[in-house]
């Protein structure tokens, strides 16, 4: 037999639920099962099923439910009279409260000991055995005398089972649950410590210095006090650039981490960022990316340049960071990286760039304190010669900012993501990205929201993947969102999303947004291209060719396929099979149609302006 108060109140014979009712005869059951087989007194059991207001009949009622109890549980179990009360003895059942009292006690000792895997998974053994409110179908004075033990305890041993997962470096995997968390207890700070940790750990410091003064704010707000000594420790350890460590190669050696083949050396340059525990999708260009970065892959003596493309938000980086982490192998003398894009979206200057790089190829004594580009070229090519390392430069812009970056040795294998083709990776193998197919786009969801809460509502997880048409970003700020309001349900963001005027405004989450990854394409432009840009998104959702455009514009055909091919080279635009004559038609992806049709909003605001509100949202909802 197997009682359950880790939820509602269930006796279960033989894996099924034995059947009675009644909120009174529930908490009677789970007062003498808290009590262990000691006695419950007829006060305390009184005051757990009617409070401070006791009918006359006491005595009465509480001898029936002991009958009706002895009478359902059989002779498995004994509920003797023992005065002043009851006691019950369950003898060989089992109770899910003392089951998971001791998986996380186990738990917590296997922490202790630095042995984080089995602590992991004693910990999570330990949680399955919940299954919603502890009684949740028992009187409302037992659930306020005993839930806040209980949910205390679920939450110590979440905080220690994540703890664990951040020691083996899980922490993409747990972002999204971190968030639901962090919603659901706003005032533990250990929690909010683990999302700060996670976030930094990811590449996201600016979500995770958000966090912290949300935190704070919250703190003072409901409590009037400022953080606690642990959450402040976080804080500092994240603007000084140690929060993105965890425990060394010993520990994680101990909890059965998987050591590397050929790990680099105690100077070895590591820089790539953390690799996307959810990476979906992409095996086919993932695939074409590892074979060309394998010492294997070129002929011997010539260079390996794998330049991968595509518009923003396809998930360039994450695919070339997931390839760089699976080839590290081949790279006995380390990877480096570096994002050539600012946090303005602006382009890095090379010589900046360089001596980040120099610094990380160590010594840094030698790196030289100027900008003289020539001689930081030198010092860094000098450095990479000969050695077998991986570059990775990431979001270049154009042939001057990343022809000084290049080594000119074979040795070196450098891996390039940028919006469009660049002339200067010469005979680079080219990865061009295109949208997820929905399979994949729905895997992707359900990775960042989390499997159940899209299974839960298919209807809504294939309207959004619909709306995001296939964009990877798009698709994991919706399943953050999800995952972050764990009593939110999917349909309503489907529908929210469901309006193409507002979907735009949807599709951001913390430093995640739709609109501000497109921003640097659009900002590169030439002016004249900027100007027409909004008008050719005008033209609909479906492909059109250059004539087509040069009649919207007014402009002679030549001049239109002009500004095309420069929208194409952007990014922007995508040359989408032939007209009836031959000619190249082009296509907008649909959020990138309707970032297009905004920009014309803002211009509609300014006196002169041709386009109205309303036209602009007739041209928006004018869609297949």
């Amino acid at each position: 037999m197997e009682f359950r108060v880790l939820g509602p109140v269930e006796v279960r014979r033989d894996g099924h639920r034995v059947a009675f009712s009644g909120a009174k005869l529930h908490t009677v059951l789970a007062a003498l099962l808290l009590a262990r087989e000691e006695v419950v007194s007829d006060e305390r059991l009184c005051r757990l099923l009617w409070g401070w207001a006791p009918p006359a009949t006491v005595s009465a009622q509480l001898y029936t439910y002991i009958s009706r109890l002895r009478k359902i549980l059989g002779a498995e179990v004994m509920i003797d009279r023992r005065p002043p009360g009851y006691a019950m003895s369950i003898g060989n059942a089992t109770v899910d409260l003392n089951e998971f009292e001791k998986l996380a006690l186990a738990g917590r000792e296997a922490l202790i000991k630095e042995d984080f895997e089995r602590a992991g998974e004693l910990l999570r053994d330990a949680l399955a055995r919940w299954n919603g409110q502890p009684f949740a179908n028992a009187t409302e004075y037992l659930a306020d005398a005993e839930a806040p033990r209980l949910t205390e305890a679920r939450a110590v041993t979440l905080e220690h089972r994540i703890a664990a997962d951040l020691a083996l470096g899980r922490h993409e995997q747990i972002t999204g649950e971190l968030t639901g968390l962090v919603a659901e207890f706003p005032l533990r700070e250990r929690i909010r410590c683990q999302l700060m940790t996670a976030l930094c750990r990811s590449g996201r410091q600016a979500d995770a210095i958000h966090l912290y003064h949300h935190g704070r704010a919250v703190l003072a707000d409901e409590l009037g006090v400022n953080p606690g000594e642990e959450l402040q420790a976080t804080y500092r350890a994240l603007l000084d650039g140690t929060l993105d460590r965890w425990p060394g190669s010993a520990p994680a050696a101990r909890a059965g981490a998987r050591p590397r083949a050929a790990g680099p050396s105690a100077g070895t340059p590591a820089m790539l960022p953390p690799d996307t525990v959810d990476f979906t999708g992409r095996g086919p260009e993932l695939e074409l990316v590892c074979r060309a970065l394998t010492p294997d892959g070129q002929g011997a003596g010539r260079p390996r340049r794998v330049l991968v493309t595509g518009m923003a938000g396809l998930g360039k980086t994450a695919l070339a960071v997931h390839a760089a982490h699976r080839c590290q192998r081949h790279f006995p003398d380390g990877q480096l990286y570096a994002d050539l894009r600012g946090p303005d979206g602006t382009p890095q200057h090379p010589a900046r760039v360089l001596r980040r790089l120099l610094r990380a190829l160590g010594p840094t004594d030698d790196v030289p304190v100027t900008d003289d580009q020539d001689q930081l070229v030198r010092l860094y090519r000098e450095r990479t010669r000969g050695r077998q390392l991986l570059i990775v430069l990431d979001n270049a812009s154009g042939a001057a900012q990343l022809g000084p970056l290049l080594p000119n040795t074979p040795e070196p294998a450098v891996l390039v993501t940028g919006r469009t083709a660049l002339p200067t990776v010469a005979g680079a193998h080219t990865v061009a990205l295109a949208p997820l197919e929905p399979r994949d786009s729905l895997d992707l969801l359900a990775a960042a929201a989390g499997p159940a809460r899209v299974a839960g509502a298919p209807r809504a997880a294939t309207a959004i993947v619909e709306h995001c048409a296939g964009l990877p970003l798009a698709l994991r700020i919706v399943g953050t969102r999800i995952a972050a309001r764990p009593h939110c349900t999917p349909d309503r963001l489907a529908r929210r999303l469901a309006d193409p005027v507002t979907r735009l405004r949807e599709l951001h989450s913390g430093d995640m947004d739709v609109h501000t990854s497109l921003l640097p394409s659009w900002r590169a432009l030439e002016p004249e291209v900027r100007a027409v840009f909004p008008a050719l998104a005008a033209l609909g959702p479906e492909p059109f060719p250059a004539a087509e455009a040069a009649t919207a514009l007014d402009l002679p055909e030549a001049e239109a396929e002009r500004l095309l091919e420069a929208l194409a080279d952007a990014a922007l635009l995508e040359v989408s099979g032939a007209d009836e004559w031959g000619q190249p038609c082009y296509l907008f992806h649909p959020l990138v149609r309707l970032f297009a049709l905004s920009l014309e909003e803002g211009r509609a605001a300014v006196p002169g302006e041709r386009a109205s509100r309303a036209e602009h949202n007739r041209r928006l909802t004018h869609r297949p």
